[in-house]
C-alpha cells in the first residue's frame, strides 16, 4: 500500500493569510515574497479546540449595561515602564516586547519581576532560552529576590499551561514567544503556525484566568518582530526596546497600546546592576555638549506629553565627488535632503555641491516635525562656519515656501528650556502669539527660515 503523501499549505509571514500554493505576493498584506511551507495539521488546528474561547459571554450585553469603571492596574515601580504601559499594568493583559538580540528586554523583565515579588505579587518566569543557573547569575546581579519569584524552563506550551492554572500566578513572563510549541500543531518552533497558535493559548489564559502575560518576542532584519504580523494584532499592548546595544542608552517605545497611549517613551541606561530609569532625558542627551562649535542647535521634541531637549549637529563641506553625499542618523533622511532644498530655494545658499551630514546626538530617534527649524539653523551655522548662540532653542515646523508653522504645546516646550537654564527661544511667530509670560527666557517668534538665518 502506497504511503499517503503528506499535505502541505503556505503561510504568508506578515499576516498569516494561508494558501494551497506559493504565491510572489500575498492578496491579504500585498507583501512579496513572504510565504513559507508547512505542514496542513497547522491549518487544522484552531487555538482552544472546541471550547468557549475565555471570557465569552453566553448572550449579547447591552451597551449601556456595561461598567465604566477603570481598568485595574497594577504599578510595577519603574515609572519609566509604568509611563509607557499607561499607569501600570492591567490585570488579564497580554503584552509583547520585542528588541535586538543583547538590548535588555529579559533584564528590564526580570527587574520588573523583582519589584513585584517585593509587593508580595505572585511572579512566574518562564524560559525557553536559558537554563535556572543563567537566569540566576542575571539574578544576582540585578538584586536580592523574594519568595513570591518562581522559575521555570519549559517550551511544551501544554506543559506551561498546566503549571499556570496550577501555580495561579498573577505575573507570567514568557521568554521567548518563538521558542515555544504546541504539540497539536505540527510545525518547528517559530514556524508561523506555532507562534499564532501558542499566542492564542496565552491570551485564552490571560483573559480567562486574569493573568497579566508578558511574552519577548525576537525581531528580524528589518526591526519587526518575527513571525505573523497577526500577533501583534492579537496582543493589548507592544513595547520595543531600541537601542545601541553597544551604547549605554536604552528607549522603550510603545507602539500599540489598547489601555494607553503610544506616544510615550521610556529611557533607561544599561549599568552593570541593570537597567537604571533616566528621569530627565533632556538633561541625559545634553551632556557633553560642545560650546562655541558651529553646527550645533538644541531643539526640543515632544514624546507624548515629555518634552525631550536634544542636540542636532550638521556638517556641511565642499564635496569631492561629482554627486554630493548626503547622510542623517537619528531622522528621517528624506526631510533632511527637503529642509536644505527649501534652503537652497528659499535663501539662496549654494549648498547643492556640498556634502551634508545631519545627527540627533544622544541615539535617540525623532520624526517629529517640530525639529525642522533646528535642522535648518544647524545646516546654515555649519555652512556658514558661525557657532549659534550660547543658551539658545529653536523649534518649529518648516513648509516648502520657507514659512516656519506652528507646533503643538510651546508653553511645554519653552518650560522644558527654562529647566535646563536656556535663555533665548526661537519659536514661531503664532505660537509667540498665544503664549503667556514666561519669566527667565527671551522669546523670539520668526515667520520664515530667512527670519531664523539673521540670527545666526
Amino acid at each position: 500500500m502506497a504511503k499517503e503523501k503528506k499535505k502541505t499549505v503556505f503561510f504568508c509571514q506578515e499576516c498569516g493569510y494561508e494558501s494551497s500554493k506559493w504565491l510572489g505576493q500575498c492578496p491579504g498584506c500585498r507583501a512579496w515574497n513572504t510565504f513559507v511551507e508547512e505542514p496542513a495539521a497547522a491549518s487544522a488546528a484552531k487555538t482552544g479546540g472546541g471550547h468557549k474561547s475565555a471570557g465569552s459571554q453566553s448572550k449579547p450585553t447591552l451597551l449601556n449595561e456595561i461598567s465604566m469603571e477603570a481598568e485595574a492596574r497594577v504599578s510595577t515601580s519603574i515609572a519609566e515602564l509604568d509611563r509607557v504601559l499607561g499607569g501600570g499594568i492591567v490585570t488579564g493583559s497580554l503584552t509583547l516586547v520585542g528588541g535586538d538580540p543583547g538590548i535588555g528586554k529579559s533584564t528590564l523583565l526580570l527587574q520588573m519581576c523583582q519589584k513585584l515579588a517585593e509587593k508580595g505579587r505572585r511572579v512566574l518566569y518562564i524560559s525557553g532560552e536559558e537554563s535556572l543557573r543563567q537566569i540566576k547569575m542575571r539574578a544576582i546581579r540585578i538584586g536580592s529576590f523574594t519568595d513570591s519569584m518562581q522559575l521555570y524552563c519549559e517550551t511544551n506550551l501544554e506543559e506551561i499551561e498546566a503549571q499556570i492554572q496550577q501555580e495561579k500566578p498573577e505575573v507570567v513572563i514568557i521568554d521567548s514567544i518563538q521558542t515555544m510549541y504546541n504539540e497539536s500543531v505540527g510545525a518547528a518552533p517559530g514556524s508561523v503556525s506555532q507562534v499564532r497558535e501558542s499566542t492564542g493559548v496565552l491570551l485564552r489564559l490571560a483573559k480567562g484566568l486574569g493573568i497579566s502575560i508578558f511574552i519577548v518576542g525576537h525581531v528580524t532584519k528589518e526591526g519587526t518582530v518575527a513571525g505573523p504580523r497577526v500577533l501583534e494584532h492579537m496582543v493589548d499592548t507592544v513595547l520595543y526596546f531600541e537601542g545601541d546595544r553597544h551604547a549605554s542608552y536604552r528607549i522603550l517605545r510603545g507602539v500599540k497600546n489598547r489601555f494607553g497611549s503610544t506616544n510615550e517613551i521610556g529611557v533607561f541606561e544599561m549599568r552593570t546592576e541593570g537597567l537604571v530609569e533616566v528621569t530627565n532625558p533632556s538633561e541625559y542627551m545634553l551632556n557633553g555638549r560642545p560650546e562655541g562649535a558651529s553646527g550645533s542647535v538644541v531643539s526640543c521634541s515632544l514624546e507624548g506629553t515629555r518634552p525631550i531637549l536634544t542636540e542636532i549637529q550638521a556638517l556641511v563641506c565642499q564635496s569631492n565627488f561629482g554627486l554630493p553625499r548626503r547622510q542623517a542618523n537619528g531622522t528621517d533622511f528624506n526631510r533632511v535632503n527637503l529642509l536644505m532644498a527649501v534652503l537652497e530655494k528659499r535663501l539662496h545658499l549654494q549648498i547643492g555641491s556640498c556634502d551634508a551630514y545631519v545627527n540627533i546626538a544622544g541615539g535617540i530617534r525623532i520624526s517629529e516635525p517640530a525639529i525642522d527649524l533646528g535642522i535648518v539653523m544647524a545646516v546654515i551655522s555649519s555652512f556658514r562656519n558661525r557657532p549659534v548662540p550660547e543658551g539658545v532653542i529653536a523649534f518649529g515646523e518648516v513648509g516648502l515656501s520657507g514659512e516656519v508653522r506652528a507646533v503643538s504645546m510651546a508653553e511645554t516646550r519653552v518650560r522644558e528650556a527654562v529647566k535646563l537654564g536656556f535663555h533665548t527661544c526661537i519659536l514661531p511667530q503664532v505660537c509667540l502669539n498665544n503664549m503667556p509670560q514666561i519669566e527667565g527666557i527671551r522669546l523670539i517668534g520668526v515667520k520664515s527660515v530667512q527670519d531664523a538665518a539673521a540670527i545666526i
